[in-house]
């Protein structure tokens, strides 16, 4: 297994909102330089994310979100226990983030122990277009500078020797 952490952007680039996952992602990877963290961004969902997540120690998640009466813009900090109520099973192509993530453990596949989200309440994730809402766009040096912080937490905290 991998010693490292994945920052993993998702969403779709051409639905507005949607994308802003894989657009804190693009900025992370210019803002990180040399250090030893891979950063990937994806269009994909569900089960997809199983095989970018496993073999990681630790992995960071942004993805756009909508909740009910949310402000657009907003920056949620999550962990996968949050996501527990919008476990579902009805559809497998459907499958959601918390379903595969349950999923891949029973399966024994070898996920991240640590895995943080930052979620960016979105406005519009279903009009055509490659760039964010206004709110949205503006949250993005924001989120990029909660995963930078992130990461050097995760990197000064010393491992516990088994």
């Amino acid at each position: 297994m991998n010693n490292n952490t994945l920052i993993l952007g998702l969403g779709n680039p051409i639905l507005s909102d949607d994308g802003v996952g894989c657009l804190v992602a693009a900025t992370l990877k210019e803002r990180l330089g040399g250090r030893e963290i891979d950063v990937l961004e994806a269009g994909i969902a569900g089960l997809d994310c199983l095989d970018l997540l496993a073999g990681y120690d630790r992995a960071i998640i942004i993805d756009a979100i909508q909740t009910v009466d949310g402000t657009p813009g907003r920056i949620y900090r999550l962990g996968p226990e949050a996501l527990a109520s919008t476990r579902h099973s009805g559809n497998p192509h459907d499958v959601n983030l918390a379903t595969a993530l349950e999923l891949g453990a029973r399966l024994g596949l070898p996920l991240p122990g640590q895995i943080t989200i930052f979620a960016i309440e979105a406005r519009d994730v279903t009009s055509f277009g490659e760039t964010c809402t206004p709110e949205v766009a503006g949250a993005v040096p924001a989120c990029v500078d909660m995963v930078l912080k992130e990461l050097d937490m995760l990197t000064s905290v010393p491992e516990k020797k088994g």
